[in-house]
């Protein structure tokens, strides 16, 4: 976006009341109870009330208004009076692009003086800002704090989550994810989850829910996901219709344990999956268009009174199945208050409308949802004040604290599960090799991790293998390898939407594992995917960081060079190989001063 269009926006704000100089950004706290929804919802006529109950898809930076996609976005938002929108990232050559935070946060600006009522602005904040936002704390993966097993940063987690949040304008976050991922082919949740253990993870969903609503000033709107747990499937519901095919008793012990546990700790919300569950729905229906599963299961027994939000519309999981309006008045019709990224919305909005005519869906169900989708506007003061100060958004998220908190996790995750190699720490990293496997060749990961072992090891060799190289290349590169000390895999598997899978791609697996064979003793580090060992059984040194986060990079070389100790234990259990709990604990390496020194 131009600077000529931000000076007039920036002119404006400044002139607002300003927070004293230092103090981070203070979005409106909760009003009063005295808000008075049956009013909002009188004020709105048939088709508004219908058309807030959809929240489309946007993306934190601002287009030409001449483009397309803006005039479509502003449609929505001025004419159809859409009751949201979410942050989504944009994708290129494989790589989320993270938004710029200024022009994201004066983006949402626009869109709320734009908006006849107040809009909801969501994002999947699972891991803080940084998920979807540039220039915030690098938090880990939520894994990695199950790792770490230090409740206080899950909670400081949540508060740092809102605080960012409410900063930027959004005000909805689709976190925590409450899912157990109890099954290691799972190409959708992995390290989005907080581990295998359903107790533990509930510990955990319940901390981030209250670390999120700790301050009132900085108040957000949560949303434990995917119900009724996505952690054990072993299809990508962005592709197709996954499927929890687990007994009633097993799933009311396990997958709906985090789902107690965020209704207990009051989340505003709960998203819904596209999954099929036959314990509770015979039909091999979607959960998001059950109302066995919504309204039975979820509203009825375990009494959940907030929103119901269905996850996006536009997945294949159940856009393979109906038309996007008929999507949308199934999901109405099961017991969801508000229908998420739908491809077309006013093909939704329609269709509901007309559902609402022919007598399919009462009036009386709508104004339900919307009673409900007003009083959460109203919560996070969105009728008081609709929009944030940009004069103290660098304040509040440049902050140190944050930063050093995502750091003290990745450190704390680090997890050693076996070392028969003797390679942790490093003895000589000048005559070890580095290889980065990465996910694709326009891949930056690894590149953090390099320099900051090049500090102190100037002479380390590194190479960069991706999916795409052939097999001569790839066998060059470990003929070469083969003439270092011992050597270091640092392997980037990340769980992506519509990748369908965790596993290393290409040649790399077998790349790998001629390197495990050889005669160089070898460590592999999973960054991301931690089920990776299955894949390479026989390496006689393994270790986890659950993330790909930049804060894990800085923290695996620390660990490699003994500047931490090695606490982390295993989140997840790997079938036959590692149990949940494994993790052998190694010291700091005591450095004694050298002569002279102070």
């Amino acid at each position: 976006m131009g600077s000529s269009r931000l000076l007039p926006l920036v002119f404006s704000l400044s002139l607002m009341a300003r927070t004293p100089a230092g103090e981070p950004a203070k979005p409106a706290a909760k009003p009063a109870r005295s808000t008075n929804v049956a009013a909002l919802l009188r004020g709105l006529s048939l088709h508004d009330r219908i058309a807030q109950m959809v929240v489309v898809r946007g993306y934190g930076d601002w287009p030409p208004e001449s483009d397309a996609e803006y005039r479509r976005f502003t449609r929505w938002i001025r004419e159809d009076h859409v009751g949201g929108f979410i942050i989504a990232g944009r994708i290129t050559n494989g790589n989320v692009i993270p938004a710029q935070p200024f022009e994201m946060a004066a983006f949402i600006n626009h869109m709320q003086r734009a908006a006849k009522t107040p809009l909801l602005v969501a994002s999947d904040f699972e891991r803080g800002a940084s998920m979807r936002v540039a220039e915030t704390a690098r938090f880990p993966y939520v894994m990695a704090f199950g790792a770490a097993r230090d409740r206080q940063a899950v909670r400081e987690l949540g508060s740092a989550t809102a605080v960012e949040a409410r900063a930027l304008g959004v005000n909805w976050v689709f976190a925590p994810d409450a899912d157990v991922n109890n099954n290691p082919d799972n190409p959708i949740i992995n390290t989005r989850s907080f581990g295998e253990d359903p107790e533990a993870v509930a510990a955990d969903v319940l901390t981030f829910i209250e670390g999120a609503h700790s301050d009132p000033a900085n108040y957000v709107l949560v949303a434990a996901k995917h119900f009724p747990g996505h952690g054990d499937t072993a299809e990508d519901s962005h592709l197709q219709l996954a499927t929890l095919n687990q007994p009633k008793e097993r799933i009311e012990n396990l997958e709906l344990v985090p789902f107690r546990a965020a209704v207990k700790a009051n989340a505003d919300s709960i998203m819904t999956a596209h999954l099929s569950v036959p314990a509770f729905e015979p039909r091999p229906l979607p959960a998001t268009v059950s109302a066995n599963v919504l309204t039975g299961l979820l509203r009825n027994e375990l009494g959940f009174k907030g929103l119901i939000v269905t996850d996006a519309l536009e997945m294949n999981g159940i856009a393979s199945l109906y038309s996007q309006g008929e999507a949308g008045v199934r999901a109405v019709e099961a017991g969801a208050d508000v229908l998420l990224m739908p491809t077309d919305p006013e093909a939704c909005i329609r269709a509901v409308s007309n559902a609402v005519a022919s007598g399919r869906i009462s009036r009386a169900r709508i104004d339900t949802s919307v009673s409900r989708i007003l009083a959460a506007k109203a919560r996070v003061g969105l009728f008081r004040k609709r929009t944030v100060d940009l004069d103290q958004l660098s304040d509040t998220l440049e902050n140190p604290k944050l930063s050093a908190l995502a750091q003290k996790v990745a450190d704390r995750a680090i997890t050693l599960v076996r070392d028969d190699g003797h390679l942790f720490p490093a003895t000589n990293l000048n005559a070890a090799c580095l290889v980065v496997a990465a996910e694709n060749q326009f891949s930056q990961r690894g590149e953090l991790l390099s320099a900051e072992l090049k500090k102190t090891a100037a002479a380390l060799k590194v190479y960069v293998v991706d999916p795409t190289m052939s097999d001569k290349v790839l066998g060059a590169i470990a003929d070469d390898a083969a003439h270092c000390s011992q050597i270091y895999v640092a392997a980037f598997v990340t769980v992506a939407a519509y990748r369908g899978s965790v596993a290393l791609e290409g040649g790399l697996t077998p790349f790998l594992n001629t390197l495990v064979h050889g005669s160089v003793p070898v460590g592999v580090i999973s960054f991301g995917n931690p089920y990776l060992l299955r894949y390479l059984p026989d390496a006689k040194t393994y270790a986890a960081t659950f993330s790909t986060a930049a804060s894990s990079e800085i923290a695996l070389a620390k660990a490699m060079e003994g500047r931490i100790a090695i606490t982390g234990k295993m989140p997840v259990s790997i079938p036959g190989l590692v149990k949940i709990g494994d993790g052998i604990d190694v010291p700091e390496v005591v450095r004694t001063a050298s002569k002279g020194s102070e």
